[in-house]
């Protein structure tokens, strides 16, 4: 099988084993597949197989990860160079309420913080740093709003590389640094926000000899396309009408898109769904560009309660504009009262998540009122973190701190003594 790094922009072809995130001509790359080469070689009943066969101790992370079961698809490699935990193979939830609430007969949410250190970036994670492995990384490192650098951590212990994460200090949920710091990364806090941050990790690359784990890797959007795959997959190879997901440094946009395009061109599915990306209105700077037409690249300075999708100038931005084209794509922005909104909502039906999560389940209610997306479509939204990646937020919304909250579950006071606690849990214990 033919695998190697093209640029996006200009088709330039470099070999796999080479150390490099761009181009001469400063495009993004993609992992490039022998798409001719695959199709004898891949089709339903080959994944399917995987995916019925009973994982045991003794079976390679090819089938025990929801990742690694599409390798041919994404790093066709040797079982013994993978570093997995395992991850991927995440559930698709649906709840009548919720539904009802988006305005759709039924909703599906793929949960992407129920991956083992609580984020969708395991499933980039396990083939980057499968890759550093490979090219005897002497160390690997990232930038982060958090989710990356839990990951990073997780997976370079696992493999025994150094990590280092740089972060931007005092923008960084705590349950995401957290993750981190028991893992063993070496984190640097940067005077600054993310995209400083971003600056000072590339040239840190770049001029030590470190491998560089943001989506700027292209095999880390590579494993992240295992989320599209398991979705259509799940759905037994007929996608859903629309797939809505939170958009900040758009990895995961691009991702899709590359995923829907090669299911496409290998027969796998019969048409391609729609992708909106979701982006907060205070870190908008791709709907911006949508808006004029992609004619011109914004970058704005990001302020959102939604920490993980707080980033102003996103390096994916090349590859998510493709996305737009394949999927017939859209990109919407949701203010930040209406992501903790539909956050209550998605915690209130016992599933949870983080506030960036919950940018895709507002951004779905808002094309549904729109007429955009039709009640009766089958909508799939992806929940990208786990609700304890930042509990402060929550706390804040249900305790009074968030303003104009509409779903709040604020702590009752009580006095400490039976009858006024019985008069209490007598109407809670009647309440519906």
């Amino acid at each position: 099988m033919i695998v190697r790094l093209q640029c996006a922009r200009c088709a330039a072809v470099y070999p796999t084993d080479q150390v490099r995130y761009v181009c001469d001509c400063g495009g993004l790359l993609d992992v490039s597949h022998d798409l001719e080469a695959l199709r004898p070689e891949v089709n339903r009943h080959l994944f399917d197989g995987r995916l019925e066969g009973a994982p045991t101790p003794h079976v390679a992370p090819t089938i025990n990860s929801g990742v690694w079961r599409y390798r041919e698809l994404i790093l066709p490699v040797t079982a013994d160079v993978i570093v997995s935990r395992p991850e991927g193979n995440t559930p698709l939830y649906r709840h009548p309420r919720l539904s009802s609430w988006v305005g759709l007969d039924t909703l599906y949410l793929k949960h992407e913080g129920e991956n083992p250190t609580g984020s969708f970036k395991d499933r980039g994670m396990t083939v980057g740093v499968t890759q550093a492995r490979l090219l005897g990384a002497r160390a690997v490192a990232c930038a982060s709003t958090g989710n990356t650098s839990a990951s990073l951590a997780a997976y370079a212990a696992l493999a025994g590389i150094p990590a280092i994460v740089f972060i931007p200090a005092g923008k960084i949920a705590a349950g995401k640094l957290a993750q981190a710091l028991a893992y063993g990364a070496h984190t640097l806090q940067v005077a600054g926000n993310f995209d400083d941050a971003m600056r000072l990790v590339r040239q840190v690359c770049d001029e030590l000899n470190v491998y560089l784990l943001n989506s700027l890797n292209p095999f880390r959007l590579e494993g992240q396309k295992s989320i599209v795959f398991e979705i259509v997959q799940g759905f037994h190879w007929r996608p859903p009408d629309w797939i809505v997901l939170p958009a900040g440094n758009l990895g995961n946009t691009a991702a899709f898109g590359k995923a829907l395009y090669e299911l496409k061109q290998l027969g796998l599915i019969d048409r391609v769904p729609r992708v909106a990306a979701v982006q907060a209105a205070g870190a908008n700077p791709f709907y911006q560009s949508f808006r004029k037409g992609f004619r011109e690249r914004i970058a704005v300075q990001a302020e959102t309660v939604a920490t993980a999708i707080r980033i102003g100038a996103p390096v994916s931005y090349e590859r998510a504009i493709r996305t737009m084209g394949w999927t017939d794509g859209l990109v919407t922005q949701v203010s930040d009262a209406e992501i903790m909104d539909a956050k209550a909502m998605v915690d209130g039906v016992g599933i949870g998540c983080e506030p960036a999560s919950a940018a895709a389940v507002a951004g779905t209610r808002k094309l549904v009122a729109e007429g955009i997306i039709r009640p009766d479509q089958s909508v799939v939204a992806v929940l990208t973190g786990n609700l304890l990646k930042d509990p402060m937020a929550t706390v804040a919304y249900h305790t009074g701190e968030w303003p104009d909250a509409a779903y709040p579950n604020r702590p009752l006071s009580v006095a400490a003594e039976m009858g006024a606690v019985r008069q209490v849990v007598e109407r809670l214990a009647d309440s519906r």
